[in-house]
């Protein structure tokens, strides 16, 4: 790995990433690992994009400025392939993947049995097990299809996946009234809130599904010492296979590219519109143009003096807890987000690293991530609402706040251009786009122009920390250098 230099070597290689976010990283390694000469440049100034990892608040906190839990980063038929481990990433699981509290002082558990899952849920536990049921110690053949893109081939298991295709069919708010209660209910509305897309969108389902069917399989883990060593993994195993990686190097026109054979973006589409406008047609061009952002994220970090006091007990034990509490609020929180307006009170995604993995603060210590959804763009200060939330089903939480960091829209946006007017998505996951990312096509990697690609999370599956769409851009590549 080297910082990036003022004037460009003429050095021709094979394929060029640009950016070093897991999806580039990945689309590297899978062409460094066919032979092929590969180069990554990288804005800033270390790998990571969506994964990694920094000191925001106090000297030996160590904060994951976007993704912290990574139940598909652990279940990803790439990356489980790949000798991570033997880089330094190593998987460190919670008592509990989630909890779901309540005002009560109870919760809703995401357990890694299925059965002790259903047992807290009341009327609705069979219920639940036969969503789940079909698909125990299945999670490879889902992932292979369901984590690949959606008209690129015959499912290789299409049994188990035209039976999760009929559990998932009805958006997460028409499927999740059909429980009877409301801890079935606020559970799986909170899984597919991760989506960042109202309920009532057709994907929410399948995406709150799929994160649930990975709580039992795989689990909801973190990286040990932070999503950081996820990256920094990649970028080792790439340096291994010959690959080259330029940090600091922005890339903002055509000409701060060396000739390649092919050039993957590990960008937003209006990034590969920018950098690559002449050399696309124009129609393809207005596609990327009119590919819409989703809600933005407000996230605060905490430095905490000890564990979040939640009055739920399970909360306590959990990598991961969704403040709402009820599927009505989880609802009206996303819809007010989708339509401009910082919802009140917010829904919280909630991540407890320390409780997997202390050696993200110092003895005693502990770190704690947060975000809620706001609109895109939106240039407020939700603290005050969030932090009413946790102290709501936290009390005290406030007396243990040792330093905070506070990021909204603009601010993620800055540390990670990907993410447009904070949508950490990449793109909005509602309606059409969930499955047209980012334009209707067989292979939506491939761009008009065969030297150039799309490797980003605004290409399918989507979002999360799975390398996945890196991968199918570069078996594209691949194919391509083959027949060329």
């Amino acid at each position: 790995m080297r910082a990036g230099a003022e004037t460009m070597e003429p050095v021709k290689v094979d394929a060029i990433i640009v950016g070093a976010g897991p999806n580039g990283l990945t689309a590297a390694v899978t062409l460094a690992s066919h032979g092929l000469a590969v180069r990554v440049y990288e804005s800033a100034e270390t790998v990571g994009g969506g994964a990694r990892t920094r000191e925001l608040t106090l000297p030996g906190f160590r904060h994951d400025p976007c993704s912290a839990v990574h139940p598909f980063g652990a279940g990803s038929p790439v990356l489980t392939r790949l000798p991570l481990d033997r880089h330094g990433l190593r998987w460190r699981h919670p008592p509990l993947p989630l909890a779901h509290p309540f005002p009560d002082g109870s919760a809703a558990v995401l357990d890694r049995s299925v059965e002790l899952t259903a047992a807290g849920l009341g009327e609705d536990a069979r219920a639940y097990r036969r969503l789940m049921a079909p698909f125990a110690g299945r999670w490879d053949e889902l992932a292979a299809d369901l984590l690949c893109p959606p008209l690129a081939r015959f499912p290789t298991h299409p049994v188990p996946l035209a039976r999760f295709a009929l559990r998932s069919a009805l958006p997460m708010a028409a499927l999740a009234r059909r429980l009877r209660g409301p801890r079935a209910q606020a559970l799986l509305a909170g899984i597919a809130a991760h989506t960042m897309a109202p309920l009532t969108s057709p994907a929410t389902s399948a995406v709150g599904l799929l994160l649930a069917l990975a709580g039992h399989e795989v689990g909801w883990p973190v990286a040990e010492g932070g999503s950081q060593a996820i990256s920094d993994a990649l970028a080792a195993h790439l340096t291994e296979l010959g690959g080259e990686i330029v940090t600091g190097h922005p890339v903002h026109s055509w000409s701060d590219l060396p000739d390649a054979r092919a050039v993957l973006f590990d960008t937003s589409p209006a990034a590969l519109a920018r950098i690559a406008a002449d050399r696309l047609p124009a129609r393809y061009l207005a596609a990327l143009r009119r590919y819409t952002y989703g809600p933005g994220v407000f996230k605060l970090d905490y430095a905490l003096a000890g564990p979040m006091p939640w009055t739920a007990a399970p909360a306590r034990r959990a990598g991961t807890v969704h403040v709402g509490p009820h599927l009505r609020d989880i609802a009206a929180a996303l819809r007010a987000a989708k339509r401009g307006a910082a919802p009140e009170p917010p829904f919280l995604i909630v991540a407890q690293p320390c409780v997997a993995d202390p050696s993200r603060a110092p003895a005693g210590r502990h770190v704690l991530w947060v975000y809620a959804h706001v609109p895109n763009g939106w240039p407020g200060d939700a603290t005050a609402s969030i932090e009413a939330q946790l102290d709501r089903f936290a009390p005290g939480f406030r007396d243990l706040v040792l330093a905070r960091h506070a990021a909204g829209p603009a601010a993620i946006e800055a540390g990670n251009p990907n993410y447009v007017g904070g949508d950490i998505a990449c793109g909005s996951f509602g309606g059409l786009q969930a499955l047209a990312r980012p334009v209707l096509r067989r292979l939506p990697y491939v761009t008009p122009n065969p030297a150039i690609y799309l490797c980003s999370s605004a290409t399918p599956p989507g979002p999360g920390v799975h390398g996945m769409c890196g991968f199918h851009a570069a078996r594209s590549v691949l194919v391509g250098h083959r027949s060329g």
